[in-house]
């Protein structure tokens, strides 16, 4: 396969996660040809030195790709300044990027579905992005892979043209959203993307994945997603930055690759659909909740 896409890898202080993370990264098919760029982040407290300074003694050690490149911030820039800066950069040297974060462990076969997707939708205005991760799914009749509006951050790729339509300002992008937008933005509010927007604005997160599906929505964008993941997170279990311990969005991954890709640019009706009930359902009985809720607390 001509053309392999870069792979941006972010990392921060937690060296066991980025260790599988790059475990699994390395038994790719298309590791060994594949260029890996990891971008450390400084440490946020003096707290967070020792563990930044192990993760960097790692990241030293890795063999396996075409090249390596360690990026280490001298000051903590946070996730979001990170993965922005990351994906600009590497996307206007290379006009496409694949992005992991330090918790995610891969099928073999993930790169290989990143760059047949981004060499085959490379000209499709209306696909913004390629996803990796999808919830658990109880439909069984979906194709292998398709169209959908949300982007997930769990993995994913992109290219120059669509990311130079990455829009930063919160209020800008707010700003675009009338009633009917909001109810089409939150898959009809099963999903508290408006939300996520409202509390970024107000400074309860940081996150740079809810302005860019935002972006995506906004430009009538697409992304293409597998029908059964190719990554899971392992990031649940309260050490990550935007990370609870729950096992709502844990998944068995994909073991196969993934042959079949929608040749019709349009959003899949019944993925859409099968999506929408996994949210609306995703947290289970009262009992369930209360569970989740205790062993969270405790």
């Amino acid at each position: 396969m001509q053309n392999l896409a870069p792979i941006a890898l972010f990392v921060y202080n937690r060296p066991q996660h980025t260790e599988r993370t790059l475990k699994f990264l390395q038994q790719n098919e298309l590791a060994a040809e594949s260029r890996l760029f990891i971008f450390s982040d400084g440490a946020k407290t003096p707290a967070d030195e020792d563990r930044v300074k192990e993760v960097r003694e790692l990241i030293r050690t890795v063999e396996g790709f075409k090249s390596i490149e360690i990026v280490e911030s001298k000051t903590n820039m946070g996730l979001a300044n990170s993965v922005i800066a990351g994906v600009s950069r590497l996307t206007t040297a290379y006009g496409q990027v694949i992005v992991f974060e330090d918790d995610l462990i891969s099928s073999p076969y993930t790169l290989t579905y990143f760059n047949e997707a981004l060499n085959r939708y490379r000209n499709e205005e209306q696909v913004m992005h390629i996803g990796a991760y999808m919830y658990a799914l109880k439909e069984e009749n979906l194709p292998e892979s398709f169209f959908y509006r949300a982007a997930t951050s769990w993995g994913w790729a992109t290219w120059q043209r669509a990311w130079q339509h990455f829009e930063p300002n919160i209020q800008t992008l707010l700003d675009q959203f009338d009633a009917k937008k909001k109810h089409a933005f939150s898959i009809e509010n099963t999903m508290n993307f408006w939300k996520q927007m409202q509390d970024f604005k107000n400074g309860r997160n940081n996150s740079w994945a809810i302005r860019w599906y935002a972006s995506i929505f906004l430009k009538g964008g697409l992304t293409l997603n597998p029908a059964q993941s190719l990554v899971n997170n392992i990031g649940h279990d309260g050490s990550g930055i935007h990370s609870g311990m729950n096992d709502i969005y844990n998944v068995i991954i994909n073991p196969k690759p993934i042959s079949q890709f929608p040749t019709l640019v349009e959003e899949n009706a019944k993925a859409y659909h099968a999506i929408k009930h996994f949210l609306a359902n995703r947290k289970g009985s009262l009992w369930a909740r209360i569970k989740r809720y205790l062993k969270e607390k405790f």
